[in-house]
Protein backbone atom coordinates (compact mmCIF):
# COMPACT_ATOMS: atom_id res chain seq x y z
CA UNK A 1 0.00 0.00 0.00
CA UNK A 2 1.72 3.24 -1.04
CA UNK A 3 2.86 5.79 1.30
CA UNK A 4 0.21 8.48 2.03
CA UNK A 5 2.23 11.02 3.68
CA UNK A 6 4.93 10.27 0.31
CA UNK A 7 1.90 10.92 -1.57
CA UNK A 8 1.05 14.19 -0.03
CA UNK A 9 4.55 15.60 -0.24
CA UNK A 10 4.63 14.48 -3.52
CA UNK A 11 1.24 16.41 -4.55
CA UNK A 12 2.48 19.39 -2.92
CA UNK A 13 5.95 19.53 -4.22
CA UNK A 14 3.94 19.32 -7.74
CA UNK A 15 1.84 21.82 -7.21
CA UNK A 16 4.52 24.17 -6.08
CA UNK A 17 5.81 23.77 -9.40
CA UNK A 18 3.05 24.61 -10.83
CA UNK A 19 2.08 27.60 -8.91
CA UNK A 20 5.95 28.70 -10.06
CA UNK A 21 5.67 28.06 -13.33
CA UNK A 22 2.02 30.18 -13.58
CA UNK A 23 3.82 33.33 -11.13
CA UNK A 24 6.72 33.17 -14.59
CA UNK A 25 4.05 32.63 -16.95
CA UNK A 26 1.96 35.76 -14.95
CA UNK A 27 5.36 37.97 -15.15
CA UNK A 28 6.11 37.75 -18.83
CA UNK A 29 2.52 37.68 -20.13
CA UNK A 30 1.34 40.80 -17.93
CA UNK A 31 4.76 42.80 -18.39
CA UNK A 32 3.86 45.99 -19.75
CA UNK A 33 0.46 45.82 -18.73
CA UNK A 34 -0.87 49.60 -17.82
CA UNK A 35 2.06 51.38 -19.50
CA UNK A 36 0.37 51.71 -22.88
CA UNK A 37 -2.89 52.81 -24.49
CA UNK A 38 -5.02 50.22 -27.21
CA UNK A 39 -2.08 49.80 -30.62
CA UNK A 40 -3.80 49.53 -34.03
CA UNK A 41 -4.97 47.44 -36.39
CA UNK A 42 -7.31 45.76 -33.58
CA UNK A 43 -7.15 46.88 -30.43
CA UNK A 44 -8.41 49.97 -30.90
CA UNK A 45 -11.53 49.21 -32.27
CA UNK A 46 -12.22 46.68 -29.34
CA UNK A 47 -11.92 49.47 -26.77
CA UNK A 48 -13.82 51.74 -28.26
CA UNK A 49 -16.73 49.24 -28.84
CA UNK A 50 -16.74 48.74 -25.14
CA UNK A 51 -15.94 51.71 -24.00
CA UNK A 52 -19.14 52.81 -26.15
CA UNK A 53 -21.49 49.81 -24.66
CA UNK A 54 -19.91 51.00 -21.30
CA UNK A 55 -21.26 55.04 -21.94
CA UNK A 56 -25.12 53.98 -23.63
CA UNK A 57 -25.27 50.61 -21.93
CA UNK A 58 -26.52 48.79 -25.53
CA UNK A 59 -25.13 45.39 -25.16
CA UNK A 60 -26.83 43.72 -28.33
CA UNK A 61 -25.17 45.71 -30.89
CA UNK A 62 -21.90 47.16 -31.17
CA UNK A 63 -21.49 50.15 -32.33
CA UNK A 64 -18.23 51.71 -33.43
CA UNK A 65 -18.80 55.64 -33.65
CA UNK A 66 -22.44 56.22 -35.16
CA UNK A 67 -22.27 52.49 -36.91
CA UNK A 68 -23.32 49.42 -35.85
CA UNK A 69 -19.62 47.47 -35.80
CA UNK A 70 -21.09 43.69 -36.83
CA UNK A 71 -17.53 42.27 -38.20
CA UNK A 72 -17.08 40.18 -35.10
CA UNK A 73 -19.66 39.01 -32.24
CA UNK A 74 -19.50 40.88 -29.19
CA UNK A 75 -18.32 38.39 -26.34
CA UNK A 76 -14.80 39.96 -26.52
CA UNK A 77 -16.09 43.58 -26.08
CA UNK A 78 -18.30 43.03 -23.33
CA UNK A 79 -15.35 41.40 -21.44
CA UNK A 80 -13.29 44.45 -21.96
CA UNK A 81 -16.03 46.78 -20.69
CA UNK A 82 -16.16 44.82 -17.39
CA UNK A 83 -12.77 45.62 -16.88
CA UNK A 84 -13.33 49.15 -17.66
CA UNK A 85 -16.05 49.42 -15.61
CA UNK A 86 -14.45 47.27 -12.56
CA UNK A 87 -11.22 49.20 -13.32
CA UNK A 88 -12.56 52.46 -13.59
CA UNK A 89 -11.27 52.76 -16.75
CA UNK A 90 -7.79 52.16 -16.32
CA UNK A 91 -5.33 52.06 -18.60
CA UNK A 92 -4.39 48.09 -18.82
CA UNK A 93 -8.01 47.35 -18.66
CA UNK A 94 -8.42 46.69 -22.55
CA UNK A 95 -5.39 43.74 -21.86
CA UNK A 96 -6.91 42.30 -18.81
CA UNK A 97 -8.97 39.49 -20.91
CA UNK A 98 -5.69 38.38 -22.75
CA UNK A 99 -3.83 37.90 -19.90
CA UNK A 100 -6.24 35.83 -18.37
CA UNK A 101 -6.95 33.79 -21.17
CA UNK A 102 -3.71 33.52 -21.80
CA UNK A 103 -3.19 31.87 -18.00
CA UNK A 104 -6.29 30.42 -18.37
CA UNK A 105 -5.24 28.50 -21.64
CA UNK A 106 -2.14 27.12 -19.68
CA UNK A 107 -3.79 25.65 -16.72
CA UNK A 108 -6.22 23.85 -18.65
CA UNK A 109 -3.05 22.78 -20.87
CA UNK A 110 -1.06 21.57 -17.27
CA UNK A 111 -4.63 20.20 -16.24
CA UNK A 112 -5.26 18.00 -19.30
CA UNK A 113 -1.51 16.74 -19.36
CA UNK A 114 -1.51 15.86 -15.99
CA UNK A 115 -5.29 13.99 -16.04
CA UNK A 116 -4.29 12.03 -19.06
CA UNK A 117 -0.26 11.23 -18.08
CA UNK A 118 0.94 12.87 -15.45
CA UNK A 119 1.79 16.52 -13.45
CA UNK A 120 5.31 16.41 -15.02
CA UNK A 121 3.97 15.86 -18.79
CA UNK A 122 1.24 18.56 -17.90
CA UNK A 123 4.09 21.11 -16.93
CA UNK A 124 6.17 20.23 -20.19
CA UNK A 125 3.16 20.62 -22.34
CA UNK A 126 2.39 24.18 -20.71
CA UNK A 127 6.11 25.09 -20.51
CA UNK A 128 6.06 24.01 -24.46
CA UNK A 129 2.66 26.42 -24.99
CA UNK A 130 3.98 29.14 -22.98
CA UNK A 131 7.60 29.18 -24.65
CA UNK A 132 6.02 29.09 -28.19
CA UNK A 133 6.61 33.04 -29.77
CA UNK A 134 3.50 33.02 -31.31
CA UNK A 135 1.60 32.60 -28.46
CA UNK A 136 3.12 35.25 -26.20
CA UNK A 137 2.91 37.98 -28.72
CA UNK A 138 -0.81 37.32 -29.23
CA UNK A 139 -1.74 37.32 -25.88
CA UNK A 140 0.23 40.33 -24.79
CA UNK A 141 -2.13 42.18 -27.52
CA UNK A 142 -6.20 42.39 -26.86
CA UNK A 143 -7.40 41.00 -29.48
CA UNK A 144 -10.32 38.21 -29.97
CA UNK A 145 -7.67 35.33 -30.41
CA UNK A 146 -6.55 34.94 -26.70
CA UNK A 147 -9.96 34.56 -25.78
CA UNK A 148 -11.11 32.24 -28.49
CA UNK A 149 -8.24 30.00 -27.97
CA UNK A 150 -9.23 29.75 -24.23
CA UNK A 151 -12.51 28.28 -24.92
CA UNK A 152 -11.75 25.89 -27.76
CA UNK A 153 -8.89 24.68 -25.29
CA UNK A 154 -11.66 24.55 -22.81
CA UNK A 155 -13.98 22.77 -25.22
CA UNK A 156 -10.91 20.25 -26.40
CA UNK A 157 -10.11 19.81 -22.07
CA UNK A 158 -13.71 18.90 -21.79
CA UNK A 159 -14.01 16.36 -24.44
CA UNK A 160 -10.91 14.72 -24.00
CA UNK A 161 -10.91 14.00 -20.03
CA UNK A 162 -14.62 12.47 -20.95
CA UNK A 163 -13.51 10.46 -24.30
CA UNK A 164 -10.32 9.18 -22.56
CA UNK A 165 -11.16 9.44 -19.01
CA UNK A 166 -14.63 8.78 -18.85
CA UNK A 167 -17.30 8.54 -18.88
CA UNK A 168 -17.81 12.55 -17.25
CA UNK A 169 -20.98 13.66 -19.11
CA UNK A 170 -20.44 16.85 -17.15
CA UNK A 171 -17.19 17.60 -18.80
CA UNK A 172 -18.40 16.26 -21.95
CA UNK A 173 -21.35 19.21 -21.57
CA UNK A 174 -18.90 21.63 -20.66
CA UNK A 175 -16.55 21.39 -23.52
CA UNK A 176 -19.41 21.32 -25.61
CA UNK A 177 -20.92 24.61 -24.36
CA UNK A 178 -17.18 26.60 -24.33
CA UNK A 179 -17.13 25.56 -27.80
CA UNK A 180 -20.52 27.33 -28.30
CA UNK A 181 -18.99 30.30 -26.64
CA UNK A 182 -16.29 30.24 -28.88
CA UNK A 183 -18.55 30.62 -32.13
CA UNK A 184 -20.08 33.79 -30.15
CA UNK A 185 -16.25 35.16 -29.71
CA UNK A 186 -15.01 34.91 -33.29
CA UNK A 187 -17.20 32.21 -35.16
CA UNK A 188 -14.71 29.32 -34.83
CA UNK A 189 -15.25 27.91 -31.89
CA UNK A 190 -17.28 25.11 -33.35
CA UNK A 191 -13.84 23.40 -33.73
CA UNK A 192 -13.32 22.23 -30.87
CA UNK A 193 -15.96 19.46 -31.90
CA UNK A 194 -13.64 17.79 -34.47
CA UNK A 195 -12.32 16.27 -31.67
CA UNK A 196 -15.50 14.07 -31.42
CA UNK A 197 -13.86 12.46 -35.40
CA UNK A 198 -10.63 10.87 -34.12
CA UNK A 199 -12.87 9.73 -30.82
CA UNK A 200 -15.30 8.03 -33.59
CA UNK A 201 -12.92 6.58 -35.47
CA UNK A 202 -10.73 5.43 -32.59
CA UNK A 203 -14.06 3.79 -30.94
CA UNK A 204 -14.93 1.99 -33.83
CA UNK A 205 -11.46 0.37 -34.22
CA UNK A 206 -11.26 -0.39 -30.59
CA UNK A 207 -8.81 1.52 -29.69
CA UNK A 208 -7.50 0.64 -25.92
CA UNK A 209 -8.35 3.23 -23.45
CA UNK A 210 -10.92 4.94 -25.12
CA UNK A 211 -14.49 5.65 -22.98
CA UNK A 212 -16.82 3.64 -24.52
CA UNK A 213 -20.66 4.28 -23.58
CA UNK A 214 -23.69 2.55 -24.29
CA UNK A 215 -27.31 3.60 -24.67
CA UNK A 216 -26.66 7.17 -24.08
CA UNK A 217 -27.34 8.45 -26.84
CA UNK A 218 -29.40 11.37 -25.11
CA UNK A 219 -26.19 12.46 -23.02
CA UNK A 220 -24.20 12.70 -26.45
CA UNK A 221 -27.09 14.43 -27.46
CA UNK A 222 -26.62 16.81 -24.47
CA UNK A 223 -23.32 17.82 -26.01
CA UNK A 224 -25.08 19.46 -28.98
CA UNK A 225 -27.93 21.39 -26.71
CA UNK A 226 -24.80 22.83 -24.58
CA UNK A 227 -23.25 23.68 -27.94
CA UNK A 228 -26.72 25.73 -28.97
CA UNK A 229 -27.74 26.67 -25.49
CA UNK A 230 -24.27 28.62 -25.36
CA UNK A 231 -24.74 30.18 -28.60
CA UNK A 232 -28.33 31.26 -27.54
CA UNK A 233 -27.28 33.29 -24.41
CA UNK A 234 -26.62 35.85 -27.19
CA UNK A 235 -28.41 34.93 -30.56
CA UNK A 236 -31.85 34.38 -29.40
CA UNK A 237 -32.12 38.19 -27.66
CA UNK A 238 -29.86 40.33 -30.43
CA UNK A 239 -32.12 38.52 -32.97
CA UNK A 240 -35.62 38.73 -30.99
CA UNK A 241 -34.60 43.15 -30.58
CA UNK A 242 -33.52 43.39 -34.08
CA UNK A 243 -36.24 41.61 -35.93
CA UNK A 244 -38.78 43.73 -33.20
CA UNK A 245 -37.52 46.83 -34.36
CA UNK A 246 -37.02 45.51 -38.06
CA UNK A 247 -34.99 48.78 -39.29
CA UNK A 248 -32.98 48.60 -42.15
CA UNK A 249 -29.33 48.62 -39.81
CA UNK A 250 -30.45 46.34 -37.62
CA UNK A 251 -31.45 43.78 -40.32
CA UNK A 252 -28.40 44.54 -42.14
CA UNK A 253 -26.75 43.82 -39.07
CA UNK A 254 -27.99 40.15 -38.46
CA UNK A 255 -27.34 39.76 -41.89
CA UNK A 256 -23.55 40.27 -42.11
CA UNK A 257 -22.64 39.02 -38.91
CA UNK A 258 -24.69 35.55 -39.04
CA UNK A 259 -23.95 35.17 -42.97
CA UNK A 260 -21.34 37.25 -44.62
CA UNK A 261 -18.78 37.35 -41.83
CA UNK A 262 -19.28 33.49 -41.29
CA UNK A 263 -19.77 31.10 -43.93
CA UNK A 264 -19.27 33.29 -47.02
CA UNK A 265 -16.25 34.39 -45.46
CA UNK A 266 -15.12 30.68 -45.09
CA UNK A 267 -16.31 29.91 -48.72
CA UNK A 268 -15.61 33.25 -50.48
CA UNK A 269 -13.04 34.73 -48.79
CA UNK A 270 -12.50 38.43 -49.57
CA UNK A 271 -9.66 39.21 -47.60
CA UNK A 272 -6.07 38.18 -47.01
CA UNK A 273 -5.59 35.42 -49.58
CA UNK A 274 -2.84 33.10 -49.43
CA UNK A 275 -1.53 29.61 -50.80
CA UNK A 276 -2.65 26.17 -49.32
CA UNK A 277 0.55 25.72 -47.57
CA UNK A 278 0.70 29.17 -45.61
CA UNK A 279 0.15 28.02 -42.10
CA UNK A 280 3.38 25.52 -42.57
CA UNK A 281 5.06 28.37 -43.15
CA UNK A 282 3.76 30.08 -40.13
CA UNK A 283 4.52 27.31 -37.65
CA UNK A 284 7.90 27.83 -39.06
CA UNK A 285 8.47 30.84 -37.95
CA UNK A 286 6.21 31.89 -35.00
CA UNK A 287 6.38 28.38 -33.43
CA UNK A 288 9.71 28.28 -32.56
CA UNK A 289 11.31 26.59 -30.40
CA UNK A 290 8.47 24.81 -30.06
CA UNK A 291 8.33 22.73 -33.58
CA UNK A 292 12.54 22.48 -33.87
CA UNK A 293 11.67 19.50 -31.47
CA UNK A 294 8.93 18.03 -33.89
CA UNK A 295 11.47 15.93 -35.83
CA UNK A 296 12.56 14.46 -33.18
CA UNK A 297 9.21 12.92 -31.95
CA UNK A 298 7.82 12.03 -35.19
CA UNK A 299 9.44 8.13 -34.77
CA UNK A 300 7.67 8.36 -31.04
CA UNK A 301 4.17 9.41 -32.64
CA UNK A 302 5.35 6.52 -35.10
CA UNK A 303 5.62 4.03 -32.09
CA UNK A 304 2.19 5.68 -30.54
CA UNK A 305 0.25 4.68 -33.56
CA UNK A 306 1.65 1.25 -33.69
CA UNK A 307 0.39 0.42 -30.22
CA UNK A 308 -3.40 3.22 -30.56
CA UNK A 309 -2.01 5.48 -27.87
CA UNK A 310 -5.09 7.62 -27.79
CA UNK A 311 -3.89 10.15 -25.39
CA UNK A 312 -1.42 11.43 -28.10
CA UNK A 313 -3.46 10.66 -31.81
CA UNK A 314 -6.75 11.98 -30.43
CA UNK A 315 -4.93 15.24 -29.77
CA UNK A 316 -2.40 15.08 -33.04
CA UNK A 317 -5.18 14.40 -35.16
CA UNK A 318 -7.29 17.50 -34.05
CA UNK A 319 -4.03 19.29 -34.73
CA UNK A 320 -4.30 17.88 -38.09
CA UNK A 321 -7.91 18.66 -38.87
CA UNK A 322 -7.50 21.87 -37.75
CA UNK A 323 -4.64 22.89 -39.94
CA UNK A 324 -6.75 21.18 -43.05
CA UNK A 325 -9.97 23.46 -41.99
CA UNK A 326 -8.03 26.59 -42.14
CA UNK A 327 -6.09 25.71 -45.20
CA UNK A 328 -9.13 25.10 -47.52
CA UNK A 329 -9.98 28.83 -47.67
CA UNK A 330 -8.17 31.45 -49.85
CA UNK A 331 -8.17 33.75 -46.79
CA UNK A 332 -6.04 33.37 -44.14
CA UNK A 333 -4.47 35.30 -41.07
CA UNK A 334 -1.06 33.88 -39.21
CA UNK A 335 -3.48 33.93 -36.04
CA UNK A 336 -5.90 31.70 -37.19
CA UNK A 337 -3.88 28.40 -36.46
CA UNK A 338 -3.00 29.29 -33.09
CA UNK A 339 -5.59 27.33 -31.58
CA UNK A 340 -3.64 24.29 -32.27
CA UNK A 341 -1.01 25.16 -30.61
CA UNK A 342 -1.92 23.57 -26.94
CA UNK A 343 -2.86 20.05 -28.49
CA UNK A 344 0.56 19.83 -30.71
CA UNK A 345 1.70 20.67 -27.20
CA UNK A 346 -0.18 18.15 -25.47
CA UNK A 347 0.53 15.24 -28.08
CA UNK A 348 4.79 16.32 -27.78
CA UNK A 349 5.14 16.77 -23.97
CA UNK A 350 5.35 12.50 -23.09
CA UNK A 351 8.53 12.72 -25.25
CA UNK A 352 10.15 15.91 -24.70
CA UNK A 353 10.38 14.70 -21.04
CA UNK A 354 12.46 11.87 -22.72
CA UNK A 355 14.39 14.55 -24.72
CA UNK A 356 14.81 16.98 -21.89
CA UNK A 357 17.12 14.08 -19.85
CA UNK A 358 19.95 13.81 -23.68
CA UNK A 359 23.16 15.65 -23.57
CA UNK A 360 22.49 17.03 -27.05
CA UNK A 361 19.72 19.15 -26.05
CA UNK A 362 21.02 21.32 -23.26
CA UNK A 363 23.96 22.15 -25.55
CA UNK A 364 22.14 23.18 -28.25
CA UNK A 365 19.67 25.06 -26.50
CA UNK A 366 22.65 26.57 -24.44
CA UNK A 367 24.32 27.86 -28.05
CA UNK A 368 21.33 28.74 -29.25
CA UNK A 369 20.55 30.88 -25.94
CA UNK A 370 24.40 32.37 -26.71
CA UNK A 371 23.21 32.98 -30.64
CA UNK A 372 20.63 35.15 -29.83
CA UNK A 373 22.36 37.35 -27.37
CA UNK A 374 24.72 37.79 -30.07
CA UNK A 375 21.90 38.68 -32.79
CA UNK A 376 19.90 41.46 -30.40
CA UNK A 377 23.20 42.67 -28.72
CA UNK A 378 25.09 43.27 -32.28
CA UNK A 379 21.97 44.45 -33.98
CA UNK A 380 21.23 46.97 -31.23
CA UNK A 381 24.82 48.25 -31.31
CA UNK A 382 24.87 48.40 -34.96
CA UNK A 383 21.94 50.29 -35.39
CA UNK A 384 23.30 52.59 -31.94
CA UNK A 385 26.67 52.97 -33.10
CA UNK A 386 26.59 53.26 -36.97
CA UNK A 387 22.72 54.40 -37.76
CA UNK A 388 22.46 52.63 -40.82
CA UNK A 389 19.70 53.94 -42.73
CA UNK A 390 17.00 51.06 -42.32
CA UNK A 391 17.83 51.87 -38.53
CA UNK A 392 16.61 56.14 -39.78
CA UNK A 393 13.88 54.66 -41.24
CA UNK A 394 12.36 53.09 -38.17
CA UNK A 395 13.15 55.74 -35.82
CA UNK A 396 11.33 58.15 -38.42
CA UNK A 397 8.63 55.92 -38.69
CA UNK A 398 8.01 56.09 -34.89
CA UNK A 399 8.74 59.71 -34.89
CA UNK A 400 11.95 58.57 -32.53
CA UNK A 401 14.59 61.50 -31.84
CA UNK A 402 18.04 60.47 -32.02
CA UNK A 403 17.91 57.79 -34.79
CA UNK A 404 15.73 56.07 -32.20
CA UNK A 405 18.89 55.75 -29.46
CA UNK A 406 16.36 54.39 -26.45
CA UNK A 407 14.68 51.63 -28.76
CA UNK A 408 18.18 50.41 -29.95
CA UNK A 409 18.98 50.71 -26.20
CA UNK A 410 16.12 48.24 -25.71
CA UNK A 411 17.49 45.75 -28.40
CA UNK A 412 20.37 45.68 -26.19
CA UNK A 413 19.13 45.05 -23.25
CA UNK A 414 17.38 42.09 -24.99
CA UNK A 415 20.65 40.33 -26.00
CA UNK A 416 22.44 41.07 -22.51
CA UNK A 417 19.10 38.96 -20.88
CA UNK A 418 19.72 35.88 -22.94
CA UNK A 419 23.77 36.53 -22.04
CA UNK A 420 23.10 36.65 -18.37
CA UNK A 421 20.46 33.73 -18.72
CA UNK A 422 23.41 31.51 -20.27
CA UNK A 423 25.63 32.46 -17.94
CA UNK A 424 23.53 31.57 -14.99
CA UNK A 425 22.38 28.27 -16.11
CA UNK A 426 25.46 27.23 -17.95
CA UNK A 427 25.23 24.42 -20.44
CA UNK A 428 23.98 22.12 -18.02
CA UNK A 429 20.91 23.81 -17.99
CA UNK A 430 20.82 24.85 -21.62
CA UNK A 431 17.25 24.40 -21.85
CA UNK A 432 16.54 26.66 -18.56
CA UNK A 433 18.60 29.25 -20.32
CA UNK A 434 17.11 29.32 -23.23
CA UNK A 435 13.51 29.77 -21.64
CA UNK A 436 15.15 32.15 -18.90
CA UNK A 437 16.39 34.56 -21.94
CA UNK A 438 13.01 33.90 -24.08
CA UNK A 439 11.25 35.03 -20.36
CA UNK A 440 13.70 38.14 -20.29
CA UNK A 441 13.39 39.43 -23.80
CA UNK A 442 9.39 39.23 -22.81
CA UNK A 443 9.44 40.94 -20.16
CA UNK A 444 12.24 43.80 -21.41
CA UNK A 445 11.03 44.27 -24.44
CA UNK A 446 7.56 45.35 -23.40
CA UNK A 447 8.77 47.42 -20.27
CA UNK A 448 11.11 49.11 -22.35
CA UNK A 449 9.83 50.02 -25.43
CA UNK A 450 5.36 50.61 -24.57
CA UNK A 451 6.30 53.96 -22.90
CA UNK A 452 8.82 54.98 -26.31
CA UNK A 453 6.18 54.27 -28.88
CA UNK A 454 3.09 54.57 -27.27
CA UNK A 455 2.42 58.35 -27.81
CA UNK A 456 3.40 57.34 -31.67
CA UNK A 457 1.46 53.94 -31.91
CA UNK A 458 -1.75 54.97 -29.72
CA UNK A 459 -1.98 58.32 -31.68
CA UNK A 460 -2.16 60.19 -28.07
CA UNK A 461 0.56 62.60 -29.29
CA UNK A 462 -1.31 63.13 -32.23
CA UNK A 463 -4.72 63.77 -30.95
CA UNK A 464 -3.24 65.88 -28.11
CA UNK A 465 -1.46 68.13 -30.74
CA UNK A 466 -4.64 68.53 -32.82
CA UNK A 467 -6.60 69.42 -29.38
CA UNK A 468 -4.24 72.51 -28.67
CA UNK A 469 -4.68 72.97 -31.97
CA UNK A 470 -8.07 73.79 -32.71
CA UNK A 471 -7.87 76.12 -29.20
CA UNK A 472 -10.90 75.96 -26.36
CA UNK A 473 -13.65 76.67 -28.16
CA UNK A 474 -12.57 74.63 -31.08
CA UNK A 475 -14.75 71.72 -32.48
CA UNK A 476 -13.05 68.97 -34.59
CA UNK A 477 -14.56 66.62 -37.09
CA UNK A 478 -12.81 63.50 -38.29
CA UNK A 479 -12.20 62.09 -41.95
CA UNK A 480 -10.80 58.72 -43.03
CA UNK A 481 -10.58 57.85 -39.35
CA UNK A 482 -8.94 55.02 -37.51
CA UNK A 483 -10.62 54.20 -34.21
CA UNK A 484 -7.45 55.00 -31.95
CA UNK A 485 -8.40 58.46 -33.14
CA UNK A 486 -11.84 58.43 -31.55
CA UNK A 487 -10.91 56.59 -28.82
CA UNK A 488 -8.30 59.20 -27.86
CA UNK A 489 -10.09 62.01 -28.53
CA UNK A 490 -10.13 64.67 -25.94
CA UNK A 491 -13.31 66.38 -26.82
CA UNK A 492 -16.55 65.14 -28.14
CA UNK A 493 -15.46 64.79 -31.71
CA UNK A 494 -17.76 64.90 -35.06
CA UNK A 495 -17.77 61.78 -37.29
CA UNK A 496 -19.15 60.89 -40.64
CA UNK A 497 -18.78 57.14 -40.62
CA UNK A 498 -16.22 54.70 -40.46
CA UNK A 499 -17.33 52.25 -43.28
CA UNK A 500 -18.40 54.81 -46.06
CA UNK A 501 -16.08 55.89 -48.95
CA UNK A 502 -13.69 59.02 -47.79
CA UNK A 503 -15.17 61.52 -49.90
CA UNK A 504 -18.22 60.93 -49.09
CA UNK A 505 -16.94 61.43 -45.72
CA UNK A 506 -15.02 64.82 -46.73
CA UNK A 507 -18.22 65.73 -48.39
CA UNK A 508 -20.14 65.64 -45.60
CA UNK A 509 -17.47 67.39 -43.30
CA UNK A 510 -17.34 69.95 -45.14
CA UNK A 511 -20.94 70.89 -44.77
CA UNK A 512 -20.82 70.59 -41.25
CA UNK A 513 -17.68 72.86 -41.01
CA UNK A 514 -19.56 75.48 -43.30
CA UNK A 515 -22.05 75.69 -40.62
CA UNK A 516 -19.62 77.35 -38.52
CA UNK A 517 -16.18 77.39 -40.19
CA UNK A 518 -14.55 79.80 -37.36
CA UNK A 519 -14.80 77.33 -34.89
CA UNK A 520 -14.99 73.64 -36.57
CA UNK A 521 -11.76 71.88 -37.81
CA UNK A 522 -11.14 68.79 -39.55
CA UNK A 523 -8.64 66.14 -38.84
CA UNK A 524 -8.29 64.14 -42.07
CA UNK A 525 -5.77 61.56 -43.20
CA UNK A 526 -3.70 63.30 -45.74
CA UNK A 527 -4.50 60.35 -48.50
CA UNK A 528 -7.94 61.54 -48.47
CA UNK A 529 -6.85 64.71 -49.74
CA UNK A 530 -8.70 65.88 -53.43
CA UNK A 531 -8.36 68.55 -55.42
CA UNK A 532 -10.38 71.05 -53.48
CA UNK A 533 -7.88 71.03 -50.84
CA UNK A 534 -5.70 74.35 -50.33
CA UNK A 535 -1.77 73.61 -49.87
CA UNK A 536 -0.88 76.10 -48.01
CA UNK A 537 -3.80 76.23 -45.52
CA UNK A 538 -3.75 72.99 -44.38
CA UNK A 539 -1.91 72.33 -40.62
CA UNK A 540 0.36 69.59 -41.03
CA UNK A 541 0.44 67.41 -37.64
CA UNK A 542 3.41 64.90 -38.49
CA UNK A 543 3.01 60.76 -38.66
CA UNK A 544 1.01 58.31 -36.30
CA UNK A 545 1.68 54.54 -37.20
CA UNK A 546 3.00 55.70 -40.71
CA UNK A 547 0.09 57.74 -41.96
CA UNK A 548 0.41 61.29 -42.19
CA UNK A 549 -2.50 63.60 -40.92
CA UNK A 550 -3.42 67.10 -41.17
CA UNK A 551 -6.03 69.70 -40.12
CA UNK A 552 -8.01 71.26 -41.98
CA UNK A 553 -9.53 74.75 -41.37
CA UNK A 554 -12.41 76.41 -43.40
CA UNK A 555 -9.87 78.32 -45.24
CA UNK A 556 -8.37 75.08 -46.40
CA UNK A 557 -11.66 74.06 -48.70
CA UNK A 558 -12.01 76.10 -52.03
CA UNK A 559 -15.53 77.29 -51.98
CA UNK A 560 -18.05 75.97 -54.44
CA UNK A 561 -15.48 73.35 -55.48
CA UNK A 562 -16.32 69.61 -56.75
CA UNK A 563 -13.73 67.44 -56.78
CA UNK A 564 -12.99 65.39 -59.21
CA UNK A 565 -12.65 61.70 -58.57
CA UNK A 566 -9.97 61.09 -60.68
CA UNK A 567 -7.65 62.50 -58.51
CA UNK A 568 -9.14 61.81 -55.15
CA UNK A 569 -6.95 59.87 -53.06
Amino acid sequence: MPDVSMLSTDERSLRREFGWFMLIALAVLAAGIGLRDPWPPDEPRFALVARQMLESSQWLFPHRGMELYSDKPPMLMWTEAFWMWLTGGWRGAFLLTSLFSGLGTLALVWHLGRRLWNAHVGLVAAALVLATMQFVDVVKHAQIDPLNLFWITLGNTGILLHCLRGPNWRMYWLGCFAAGLGVITKGVGVIALLMLIPYAVMRARQWPGVTVTRGDGWRWAGGALAFLLAIALWLVPMLATAYGLRTPEYLAYVHDILFRQTAERYANSWQHEEKPWFFLLVILRQWIPTWLLVPFLVPRWRDALRLREPRVWMPLLWFVLVLVFFSIPRGKREIYILPALPMLALAMAPYVVDLLKTRWLPKVAFWITLGCAAVFGGAGLWALTKTPKVAQRIAEGYELPGHGHDLWVCVIAVGVGFLVSALVFRPRRGVAALLGGMALAWIIWPLGTYPLLDANQSTRQLMEEADAAIGTDGQLGLVAWREELLYQARRPVAEFGFARDSAAQLHDARAWQVADPAHRWLLINEEAFDDCIVADKVVPLGVANRSRFALLPAAASKPGCVPSPAVTK
